[in-house]
């Protein structure tokens, strides 16, 4: 028996799959998704049997939406993170000179600042 060494790639941006074909993302969004529907369905005993299963349907259509829907290769919270960040930033932006442009403005109003030179390796050479 000889050994062999397999180079295994790492640089895929493949997800690893764990149950039946499903990422483990996808099995982390369905479990919540179905445990939820099950907590919505055994908690509230008092209301209705219709208004209980409505509750139950859309926590697990919003768990298959999350784990299933990708559109341009991105999960639902990727773009639900973007709309997010979109909503929070300004929409315009206005141009302001910064302090330091201000002060030097102020402090010329027209007069010329003469710079006298000290060119110490200038002399030694002389």
């Amino acid at each position: 028996m000889t050994d062999e060494r397999h180079e295994i790639p790492t640089h895929l941006n493949v997800e690893d799959r764990a149950f039946y074909g499903l990422s483990i993302r996808q099995v982390m969004y369905l479990s919540v998704g179905f445990s939820g529907a099950y907590g919505l369905w055994n908690s509230w005993l008092d209301a209705p049997p219709a208004v209980r299963l409505g509750l139950a349907l859309v926590g697990l259509l919003l768990a298959a939406a999350l784990a299933f829907i990708r559109p341009y290769g991105r999960g639902l919270e990727d773009w639900a993170f973007v709309a997010l960040r979109y909503l929070a930033l300004p929409k315009t932006a206005v141009w302001r000179p910064c302090l330091a442009e201000r002060e030097a403005e102020r402090g010329s109003e027209g007069e010329w600042a003469e710079l006298a030179l000290d060119l110490a390796w200038r002399e030694e050479a002389v």
